[in-house]
């Protein structure tokens, strides 16, 4: 495979980097290896040092930073300058708060025979990331911030398309006082993650990224015995109850919709709006998207940004007309798309039946589907009726009805009056098709951890 920069707005290959060898590969796992024993056995002041420098140097360098984002998967300019404060902030809850979230657990034993019983947290050794493109800083930071602060060591397998932000990142961490080979970027193939999981001194594996690639990786670190956590695809619900204030609900559904291009897991996907106020939502909706405006993701006026790349809009596009083969109403919104860009016109679908494999299906950009819900149980039934199970919404003027309704839906996020909310100090996770395990606070800290029993026991023995 090739790791490229290319300009997804201009289509310029901009710079190509090489495939890591396997001899590479394997130098590399023996340098995070060598990393592991030294960094298991710093102290919590020092990993918060290094994690809090990170943040520092983020917001210090934002103009250097951000713009990475832009030139290489298309990112409006503010958006990425909003991931790499959220990527700040992230680093700065685990330098905060990571020894807190790891501190020995007592444990209420029953009989004083068991003796005095805790549970300890230690690092597991060296971790595996696998990311994705959409958020190229978030998602390492997601995952690093906390795994390095419990003590492990990272190897970093960044998206072929998002190269200078691998690059980027591992030159952040030095800076920032991690020591070599604590976390180190690998331009390695899809072929060298058996290699990588296979070597008896990697102990875990982390992917964000789609269901086909989660199922592959998930069986490779099954096969080994490997710990994984998957983060996956997602077909959000946008549930609009009928007293829903749409003023309010339609600029939060066009911006949950569209944000950075539509090419976000947890964006509102499914717009399941109550039989009452259906046809007047999906006319405000329609003239809400009909204003964004696609460009030059580097101009502050434009508001749409292209996909990451053309072959993702060719394929998307492919994917609305299957389906509308299928059945299904599309009506593209808004000013024809630019001549030049990875750009795919707004799409709205609408009549996506129960019989319409694309119901199913996660859009990864600008396509709404708007489902009419008979009433509110009806609502849930349409939310639930998904292989996914990653995050949702729910709109009413009423929150704590909204959020007894929020209960009632299988996924692993519920916003209620606000489409999703991506913050350091929130869980983020998923169910079914969208994978297992959590990231951020103290569930993803220990998620690659051994919570180690230590019981001090000072009986007589039986005999």
């Amino acid at each position: 495979m090739t790791f490229a920069t290319t300009n997804p707005y201009t289509g310029e290959v901009l710079k190509t980097f090489p495939t890591a060898t396997d001899e590479e590969v394997m130098a590399a796992i023996g340098r995070a290896d060598a990393a592991f024993r030294g960094w298991c056995e710093t102290d919590f002041a020092t990993r918060a040092t290094v994690m809090q420098a990170a943040a520092d140097i983020l917001r210090r360098d934002i103009d250097t930073y951000a713009p990475i984002l832009t030139l290489e998967m298309g990112k409006l300019l503010s958006e990425a300058k909003a991931e790499v404060e959220l990527s700040a902030a992230i680093f700065e809850y685990y330098a905060k708060n990571a020894e807190m979230l790891l501190q020995p657990e007592p444990l209420p034993v029953s009989d004083p025979a068991e003796g005095e019983a805790m549970l300890v947290a230690d690092p597991l050794g060296v971790l595996l990331c696998i990311e994705p493109w959409n958020f190229p800083y978030y998602q390492i930071a997601r995952i690093i911030a906390p795994q390095l602060s419990a003590g492990n060591t990272m190897l970093l397998k960044h998206a072929a398309n998002v190269p200078q932000s691998a690059l980027a990142f591992e030159a952040l961490m030095i800076e920032a006082g991690l020591p070599e080979g604590a976390f180190i970027n690998l331009f390695a193939s899809h072929e060298q993650v058996p290699l990588i999981l296979n070597d008896p001194r990697v102990h875990g594996v982390a992917l964000t990224g789609s269901e086909a690639a989660g199922s592959e990786v998930a069986a490779i670190a099954g096969k080994a015995l490997k710990k994984s956590t998957m983060e996956l695809g997602g077909a959000d619900a946008f549930v609009v109850l009928k007293d829903a204030d749409l003023e309010k609900t339609v600029k939060w559904a066009v911006f949950g919709r569209h944000w950075n291009g539509g090419q976000v897991c947890v964006s509102s996907k499914r717009m399941i709006v109550a039989d009452e106020i259906y046809d007047d939502f999906l006319t405000r909706y329609t003239k809400g998207v009909a204003e964004l405006r696609m460009g030059d993701p580097m101009d502050p006026e434009t508001t749409l940004a292209p996909l990451s790349s053309q072959k993702a809009a060719d394929d998307l596009k492919a994917m609305i007309r299957k389906a509308v083969d299928h059945g299904a109403k599309a009506q593209e919104v808004g000013p024809e798309a630019p001549n030049q860009g990875a750009f795919v016109r707004p799409t709205i679908l609408t009549e996506v039946e129960e019989d319409n494999p694309a119901r199913y299906w996660e859009f990864f950009g600008p396509v709404s589907m708007i489902f009419r819900a008979k009433d509110e149980v009806d609502a849930i039934r349409i939310a639930n009726d998904s292989p996914f199970g990653l995050g949702g919404s729910v709109f009413t003027t009423d929150t704590r009805h909204g959020a007894e309704v929020a209960k009632q839906i299988s996924t692993g996020m519920v916003f209620v009056n606000h489409p999703t909310m991506v913050k350091a100090d929130l869980p983020f996770g998923g169910v079914r098709r969208s994978g297992y395990g959590r990231e951020l606070l103290g569930l993803g800290i220990k998620e690659f951890v051994n919570h180690k029993l230590i019981d001090v026991v000072d009986i007589d023995a039986p005999f």
